[in-house]
Order: C-alpha cells, then sequence, then structure tokens
C-alpha cells in the first residue's frame, strides 16, 4: 500500500480521519481543474481573504471575480492549485502567502485536522472539544516513525525527539546549546 493509503491509516483508528484526508478526497483534488494564472486571493474586509479568480489586469489593477473586485496589482495574492488543499506540511506549498496558510489551516479545522507542519514546526488549532487523536491506538501507531512516515501530530514530534536522544542525533541543538552555557547568551 502507498505511504497514506486508507489501508494504512486504519492503523490510528477512528482518529485516521482526523489526521489525514482520505485516498477519494486526495485524487479528486488532483484532479480537479485549475487556472494557476487565474486563481488567486484578494483582501477582503470580512473574511481578510477571499478566493477569486482574475479577469483582467490593466494599469496595476486586476479585476478578479469573487464578487467582481478591483483591486491593486500587489493585492492579488497567488492561489495554490487544489492538490494542495489541506496539505500536512505547508512547507511544501508553490505559494507560501498569507492566505494560503490561513486557508489551509481553516480548511484543515473545518474537517477537524487539527495539527499540520509548517517546516520544522507542528502548528495546532485548538479545537475545543475532545477529539480521538489521543488514544493508546494512536500513540502506538506513531511509536518508532520518522516524521514524514505518519500524518502531522504531537506525538510524531515528541516520539521523533526522543528517538534522537536515544541516538544522540540531536542536530545543531547541543553544540549551539553549549556555545552559549560556555559563552552567555548575549
Amino acid at each position: 500500500s502507498s505511504a497514506g493509503s486508507d489501508a494504512e491509516m486504519a492503523q490510528y483508528g477512528p482518529a485516521a480521519v482526523f489526521l489525514r484526508k482520505p485516498e477519494r478526497e486526495r485524487v479528486e483534488a488532483q484532479n480537479r481543474p485549475f487556472d494557476a494564472r487565474a486563481a488567486c486571493f484578494v483582501p477582503d474586509a470580512k473574511e481578510l481573504y477571499i478566493k477569486g479568480t482574475i479577469q483582467s489586469r490593466e494599469g496595476g489593477q486586476v479585476t478578479v471575480k469573487t464578487e467582481t473586485v478591483t483591486v491593486k496589482e500587489e493585492d492579488c495574492l497567488p492561489m495554490n492549485p487544489p492538490k494542495y488543499d489541506k496539505i500536512e506540511d505547508m512547507a511544501m506549498m508553490t505559494h507560501l502567502n498569507e492566505p494560503s496558510v490561513l486557508f489551509n489551516l481553516k480548511e484543515r479545522y473545518a474537517a477537524w485536522m487539527i495539527y499540520t507542519y509548517s517546516g520544522l514546526f507542528c502548528v495546532t488549532v485548538n479545537p475545543y472539544k475532545w477529539l480521538p487523536v489521543y488514544e493508546p491506538q494512536v500513540v502506538a501507531a506513531y511509536r518508532g516513525k520518522k516524521r514524514m512516515e505518519a500524518p502531522p501530530h504531537i506525538f510524531s514530534v515528541s516520539d521523533n525527539a526522543y528517538q534522537n536522544m536515544l541516538t544522540g542525533d540531536l542536530g545543531l541543538w547541543p553544540n549551539q546549546c553549549m556555545r552559549r552555557c560556555s559563552y552567555g547568551w548575549s
């Protein structure tokens, strides 16, 4: 089975749907039509940013179809293709801009996927309700896996940190800590 397949996600039990979008949804997103030259985000007073489609460009102004607005060209930010919808690691986005990050977190949160990576960081959006993502079955499913072998989760971050401590693979941290302790924090 491929990495992240529905069959592989079965090891996470009822928590699977809160950790990674199903294969069907990923395939649909891959095949959804998308025009990278026209899809964009524009500022909105109520929503902060809204999705739109560029209709025309003229003299530093862009006419964007949402309800159709005209904005300054620099306010028209590119959108990522649908295959990046609810992406697990936002560092993988083609366009890493504020609306892309906010929309990704919002869409993942709407599906109760509260953990998202952004490069080395694990971003968590508090669901203000109990989700089955902390059960012993989920802890066991993350144990011993490298970060990219499993969906984003604080268990992955902590297990990887623990494994790195056991193997001595701590990256630059000990050297920087020793240097700071030896020479001061200034």
